[in-house]
């Protein structure tokens, strides 16, 4: 029986994506004037900014100053999604509907504190309507692990094979997979085909008209009415 609800937060939560990229693109040219571009930060999408500047410096050869760096990229991103950032279709009500039916709720993002709660206020979503909020300064190993959902997991007082796990990154589907966790992809930043290949039960583009199902093994669909 499905108990709890875990989100990551970029991707599926919110459009964040172009606005991180953006920001670190703008980091890497005020303080190394190195021109990187968005495509560079794909490959590092759901890992956490220190892995997804990190991969880029490494890419350009540059030895980043840290923690400097990273905070100036999350000032920068600030000011990026000021009046801009959008939640992704259907998830605030989509929340708000779970919470008013029993479910737990938790975000797992390997993004630092801060930018979790520049998102959460841009989107709308007061952080009391979840029963847990982990971020990447509150494990050691990131995704592709399942610490953060195990740890997301433990704070809810939920099983974790008892929780649907939203997630749009293949590092996160893994990681939802490694915590025995049911996965529902979001196709916000990778195709469905990558997505279940990862390990996503079910991929869907976004909350609009959602409601979550688990697909039995002989491919029918039980309703747990949300």
């Amino acid at each position: 029986m499905i108990k709890a609800y875990i989100f990551d937060m970029d991707g599926v939560l919110c459009d964040s994506e172009e606005f991180i990229a953006k920001a670190a693109c703008l980091m890497f040219k005020t303080v190394y004037n190195v021109d990187a571009k968005p495509s560079d930060f794909e490959p590092f999408i759901g890992t956490g900014e220190d892995r997804f500047i990190g991969g880029v410096a490494k890419k350009y050869g540059i030895t980043l100053t840290m923690p400097r760096d990273k905070q100036t990229t999350y000032q920068l991103y600030a000011d990026c999604v000021k009046e801009k950032l959008q939640p992704v279709a259907g998830v605030v009500d989509f929340i708000k509907n779970a919470a008013s039916k029993g479910i737990k709720l938790a975000v797992a993002t390997s993004a630092d504190k801060f930018k979790m709660d520049v998102n959460l206020a841009a989107i709308g979503l007061d952080a009391d309507l979840f029963d847990a909020l982990v971020t990447g300064s509150d494990i050691e190993q990131k995704k592709p692990a399942p610490d953060i959902f195990l740890k997301a997991a433990e704070m809810m007082g939920i099983a974790p094979a008892e929780c649907v796990v939203f997630e749009d990154a293949v590092t996160g589907v893994q990681a939802a997979k490694s915590a025995s966790s049911y996965c529902v992809g979001l196709t916000t930043s990778f195709s469905d085909a990558t997505l279940a290949e990862a390990g996503a039960d079910q991929t869907i583009p976004d909350f609009v008209g959602f409601a979550f199902h688990v697909k039995s093994e002989k491919k029918t669909r039980i309703s747990q009415g949300v």
